[in-house]
């Protein structure tokens, strides 16, 4: 089959979509993002891509610490929304039902079947976006969604991107 070229500014690849929790001015705040990967095993690292205009920059900038969240195919909707309204016009803290686990900085999803806490381990700085790895610090399944202690993916039912 013969290969054609297109923009490199298109990405080709699936991404799981997350969202992205911190904690901006003593309010939860979320954000829609997928640009995310495990970058490291021990200790356990994710790194993940954040325009530097965004607020959920700016939070985790400012706190060092930060949440993924993996939303299921039922979340689509308000998946799409926090991806679309910014945290400079919209409050989204009332948005999820929230809970918090070892971080005050990592605003968690009781909706979400999948969350992790993270602190920030290391920033690499680019043109448009800034690269922040973080650690893992504690993860969080729903119970019906483990096999023997680990997340069963098709229980998550995570969407695509």
């Amino acid at each position: 089959m013969k290969k054609v070229a297109f923009d490199p500014k298109l990405y080709a690849l699936p991404t799981t979509q997350l969202i992205l929790g911190t904690q901006y001015q003593g309010k939860a705040n979320f954000m829609a993002l997928a640009w995310a990967t495990r970058v490291n095993f021990k200790p356990p690292l994710i790194a993940i891509g954040v325009n530097k205009n965004h607020m959920s920059h700016k939070a985790i900038v400012e706190n060092g610490q930060f949440s993924l969240c993996m939303p299921s195919t039922e979340m689509v909707a308000i998946t799409d929304y926090v991806g679309l309204v910014s945290a400079r016009k919209t409050d989204k803290s009332q948005l999820f039902e929230v809970f918090y686990g070892k971080l005050a900085g990592a605003p968690l999803i009781e909706e979400c079947p999948l969350c992790l806490e993270l602190s920030l381990f290391e920033t690499v700085d680019l043109p448009t976006n800034t690269i922040f790895v973080g650690e893992i610090k504690s993860s969080w399944c729903d119970e019906e969604c483990l096999n023997d202690g680990t997340p069963d993916i098709e229980a998550i039912k995570p969407f695509f991107l």
